[in-house]
């Protein structure tokens, strides 16, 4: 099928994962990455105020460059990742073309990454939701009907064994870790486990975390993100690996359930330690698979129980990723995916 793809191909992106993993399903994919057009990463106050300057003529250059892709490539569908700088008008066009549209929603809340989207939705013939409650929140708010359920998963390119050297070591070694971007639940739970084992050598990378205003938590924050073969190594030279979920957004129904390290971390042969929950013991049998815990409390107890079992936890990471690889990698994903736009034609 003659796809293309509008998302971000940096190293380690869930897009550029996914799209990849489409192609090696034997689609024929043509990428249009938005980091070429939008500027997202800039970090001083100037840069910043010129960035939202200049960002409805990125837009607009961004939109035009789509549309000039349909007309030359012609593909029978056009799959949006997020979608946060595609227009309606965009999706109109390639409708007009008789393309098939296809939206893949990564996130909790459809409306907090600008107006695009929230417009958009009813445009689609077809939307993947990587959360379970997305598929009534996207009823009951937007009242749409074809809403898909699948999952994150791990990409075999980047989240893998990887050698690992005394340098890595050094760098990235520790107890715990808890890689992912800053929210006040994520502070306070961390926090917690800070006060209940202040021995325990714990480091968070992230975006963010520079809100964070705990005084215990500072001397672990590392004030970086990682992301790539960094990320995969980081996971690697970490013990205990943390899978705290973000917490309910305004726009959605409920907070994270599971999310892409849930997957991530197993793929990358780490053990994982996952907040607990109806959906997240589905994936990973708990204290086979990978270790779970309830609420801050719990976490805590549980670093502690790990750590003084290495065994056990060395059972549990090769299980978990004996299970990833058989049952939860973005090949697995694009399988289903393929199945569902396949629908889109009969």
């Amino acid at each position: 099928m003659k796809i293309l793809a509008i998302g971000p191909l940096w190293r380690g992106s869930n897009a550029g994962g996914l799209f990849r993993a489409m192609s090696r399903e034997g689609h024929l994919m043509e990428v249009l990455d938005e980091f070429y057009y939008i500027s997202l990463l800039t970090k001083t106050k100037t840069t910043k105020v010129l960035e939202r300057v200049i960002r409805p003529l990125q837009e607009d250059e961004f939109n035009k460059a789509i549309q000039q892709k349909i007309v030359l490539f012609s593909p029978a569908v056009v799959f949006v990742y997020k979608g946060a700088f595609v227009r309606p008008e965009t999706l109109i066009f390639a409708r007009e073309r008789k393309c098939k549209l296809v939206l893949f929603y990564p996130d909790v809340s459809m409306s907090a990454h600008g107006v695009n989207i929230p417009k958009s939705i009813p445009l689609y013939d077809l939307i993947f939701t990587t959360k379970t409650f997305g598929i009534k929140d996207l009823e009951t708010t937007y009242g749409v009907k074809n809403a898909r359920f699948i999952p994150h998963g791990y990409d075999p390119e980047i989240h893998r064994k990887l050698p690992i050297s005394t340098e890595d070591k050094n760098t990235f070694g520790c107890d715990v870790s808890f890689i992912g971007t800053w929210s006040p639940k994520k502070e306070l739970w961390l926090s917690v486990l800070k006060q209940k084992a202040p021995g325990v050598n714990l480091k968070v990378w992230g975006e963010q975390w520079f809100k964070a205003g705990t005084e215990v938590l500072k001397s672990s924050i590392q004030y970086t993100g990682v992301v790539g073969d960094l990320y995969a190594v980081a996971i690697q030279c970490s013990k205990i690996n943390l899978g705290i979920l973000s917490e309910r957004v305004a726009g959605a129904s409920s907070g994270d359930l599971i999310t892409s390290r849930t997957f991530h971390i197993p793929g990358s042969s780490g053990f994982l330690l996952h907040e607990r929950n109806e959906e997240s013991v589905l994936y990973f049998k708990e204290n086979e698979e990978a270790g779970f815990f309830g609420d801050a409390e719990e976490m805590a107890r549980q670093v502690a129980y790990f750590l003084a079992n290495d065994k056990l936890r060395g059972e549990i990471q090769e299980a978990g990723y004996q299970r990833a690889i058989k049952d939860h990698s973005l090949d697995a994903r694009a399988k289903t995916v393929g199945v569902y736009l396949d629908q889109l034609f009969i």
